[in-house]
């Protein structure tokens, strides 16, 4: 009975003392459970917050597998939101130019309006170029000296006599390109004859341009516009240098959807260029580059084209025959001017063109004004009567019945012949013409009414 006593008291005394250790291990556990981080999760080194060392290689670790799974659920969730983006961009670019093509007039492509971009301002070019257009002298120096000198001081004194609704705008501006062809959008035009000089090359109060053709023809194309070049007089120019130009523009801009081919009656697709003052080169050397004979022939190669010359005289005429050109056009807007851009003169040169398998592209305008550069040249100012010029312009541009018409200009403010929005403006020293009792649009809408109209007398000239 004593034996079993002892061992019934040892065992009651071990289940104690097992049970005050559990109780003591259990103790511990949680104390240091109350030490370790909140954020740890299962499989959290224990005791991690008490090593900062460790602690901060781990996090490493852990961000790396974040960014891993992140990365893993995010590429599934970029494909989704690429896929997702490309559907609703291309639902919303066709839906954008679905209510463009409803909003706007349909583009004729058989009336062409002549293009500047020459036009520079401190934000975007670091000064003003061309608005700041000097005074330009007579060549008389006895009259010279009766007029000022000088230089326009932009933004409130411009080279031009009306002032445009952009401001004195930089052509480099993507959103003043963009509001030009929208604007010749608007008026029904389809081709833009883009003044051109080769690379490093402008006129002499301006910049190099060619870089700007890029963008021209991407936000023409998203106005379903075409791009022809308007090659300016430089230096030299010559059968060899224009062989050059054409050759580059070709290859450069030939691939872009909005580079513009004429098809011509025998069914050929070709580029066109305009040629101003093709005058001032003899027709030997323009033969040399337009014929099939000539020694820098471009006819029946791959960089064949049509190219219209500008009629000044009345010989020019016989001129532009012998030197290959495949038609003319006659630029300035003032009628009477000169003989080609007299309105009365355009049937018999029209009827010499149609003899001679030639192009006749009459050049209509809204009215003329360049005092603000010439100040002596009052004589050649032709109002705008309010519309009613260029309306004429018009009329007798459609007498003769011309496979194209082309407009001088969108945007020549310095001559005056603009169609682009201008507004009224006062300052200090200037008044500027406006289009008063008109809207600021109302050129681009006569425009538009004309290319309506020279549609439908078209079907009926086909008949």
């Amino acid at each position: 009975t004593l034996n079993y006593d002892i061992m019934a008291r040892f065992r009651r005394r071990t289940c104690i003392i097992l049970l005050l250790f559990i109780l003591f291990i259990c103790s511990i556990m949680m104390a240091l459970k109350t030490l370790r981080p909140d954020r740890a999760g299962f499989g959290d080194p224990f005791g991690l917050g008490l090593l900062p060392e460790l602690q901060q290689r781990t996090v490493l670790l852990d961000s790396k597998q974040n960014l891993l799974n992140r990365a893993q659920g995010d590429t599934v969730t970029r494909v989704s939101n690429l896929h997702s983006i490309a559907v609703n961009t291309m639902k919303a670019s066709m839906s954008s130019v679905k209510k463009l093509e409803e909003e706007l007039a349909s583009p004729n492509y058989n009336f062409h309006i002549f293009y500047y971009t020459w036009y520079g301002n401190p934000q975007f070019d670091g000064k003003y170029i061309h608005w700041n257009h000097p005074l330009l002298p007579h060549w008389d120096p006895k009259i010279a000296n009766n007029y000022p000198k000088g230089r326009h001081n932009p933004p409130e004194d411009i080279g031009a006599n009306f002032y445009p609704e952009l401001g004195s705008y930089s052509s480099k501006d993507p959103t003043v390109i963009e509001a030009h062809m929208k604007q010749m959008r608007t008026a029904s035009t389809g081709v833009i004859v883009l003044s051109w000089y080769p690379p490093g090359m402008a006129d002499e109060n301006g910049e190099p341009t060619d870089d700007l053709v890029p963008v021209v023809l991407d936000y023409a194309h998203k106005y379903n516009l075409k791009v022809t070049f308007h090659i300016e007089p430089y230096k030299d120019r010559d059968d060899r240098s224009m062989y050059h130009n054409v050759k580059y523009i070709i290859d450069k801009y030939g691939s872009h959807p909005a580079f513009y081919r004429h098809k011509t009656s025998t069914g050929r697709l070709l580029p066109m260029f305009y040629v101003y003052d093709s005058y001032v080169t003899i027709p030997e050397i323009w033969a040399n580059l337009l014929t099939v004979s000539g020694s820098q022939s471009i006819r029946n190669t791959p960089y064949d084209a049509l190219f219209i010359a500008l009629l000044v005289e009345e010989r020019h005429k016989h001129d532009i025959h012998r030197s290959g050109f495949d038609g003319m056009y006659t630029y300035f807007a003032t009628n009477g001017f000169s003989y080609g851009s007299s309105h009365h003169n355009w049937a018999s040169l029209k009827a010499f063109c149609d003899s001679n398998n030639l192009m006749f592209i009459p050049s209509v305008g809204p009215g003329y004004i360049d005092t603000s550069i010439r100040p002596w040249n009052n004589h050649n100012t032709r109002n705008r009567v309010n519309g009613k010029y260029y309306e004429t312009a018009f009329s007798a541009a459609l007498l003769v019945r011309p496979e194209i018409i082309s407009i001088t200009s969108f945007n020549e403010w310095h001559e005056g012949t603009q169609i682009e929005k201008a507004v009224p403006k006062r300052t200090g020293q200037v008044v500027y013409l406006d289009y008063k009792p008109h809207k600021p649009n109302v050129y681009l809408e006569l425009t538009q009414k004309w290319s309506e109209k020279y549609r439908k007398e078209q079907e009926q000239w086909l008949m």
